[in-house]
């Protein structure tokens, strides 16, 4: 019997939390079948090819297809950043586990649909490609669903983290207070009148300016919650505004 063709893997250090603990110190020995592709070994190593930015073999970077040969040195690199997606606008598509991040980036003016009950990953991946949105989700098994049009892992499960990730990899144009972060829809400015049906009386005393969201009609002022939002929203744009 012709033995197992070996290879040498080595993963960034961006890349380690994916695979097995014996294997995120420098370059380990992988078993293939010698049909596999390249991009298959990886994936079976526990990395997403979405988190996957280049694969160098002894020097030369190759396509995900590759099928590699016995003795060949792999070294798997990160996505670079900002990542370069195709198309125009970016726009992202988060499960039902990311609702704060959802938030967040709405809050920021960032084109963001999210499904707030679990309809299931084929169902989300072909959202994903049928509307060119970016799908981010700590799922690594809808990762890898090959429909999907772009995908991304989140890394972190705290939203202030997850929303600096997302912000640096991608570079989103920025618009903060623009949509409604119930629905995404647009916002636009309204009267007191317009909205009277959704106020309280403290709030019909207090406050002047409104905006109403074009789809849902949910109203919007500057509530009590409205220095936490703004501290978001300046940090966002301290760091990110114009910088893509």
């Amino acid at each position: 019997m012709t033995a197992a063709p070996e290879i040498h893997v080595a993963f960034a250090p961006e890349l380690t939390l994916f695979v097995p603990q014996g294997r995120r110190s420098g370059a380990t020995r992988v078993a293939t079948d010698g049909v596999s592709t390249l991009g298959h070994v990886v994936e079976s190593l526990g990395v997403p090819l979405t988190e996957v930015g280049s694969l160098v073999v002894d020097g030369r970077e190759v396509a995900v297809s590759h099928v590699p040969a016995a003795g060949e040195s792999v070294r798997v690199r990160p996505v670079e950043r900002p990542q370069q997606v195709p198309g125009a606008p970016l726009r992202f598509l988060l499960d039902v586990h990311l609702g704060t991040l959802a938030r967040r980036l709405r809050l920021l003016g960032v084109d963001t649909a999210y499904e707030s009950t679990d309809i299931g990953d084929p169902v989300l991946a072909a959202r994903s490609a049928a509307e060119r949105r970016v799908m981010l989700s700590r799922d690594r098994g809808l990762l890898r669903r090959r429909e999907l049009w772009v995908g991304a892992f989140v890394y972190s499960t705290r939203p202030e983290d997850q929303l600096r990730d997302v912000l640096d990899r991608f570079r989103p144009e920025l618009r903060p207070w623009t949509r409604c972060t119930a629905c995404n829809g647009l916002l636009r400015e309204a009267t007191k009148e317009e909205v009277a049906d959704q106020l309280q009386g403290g709030t019909q005393r207090t406050y002047d300016l409104f905006a109403q969201c074009r789809e849902c009609g949910r109203a919007y002022w500057k509530g009590a919650h409205h220095e936490q939002l703004e501290a978001i929203v300046e940090r966002a744009l301290e760091e990110f505004a114009g910088d893509r």
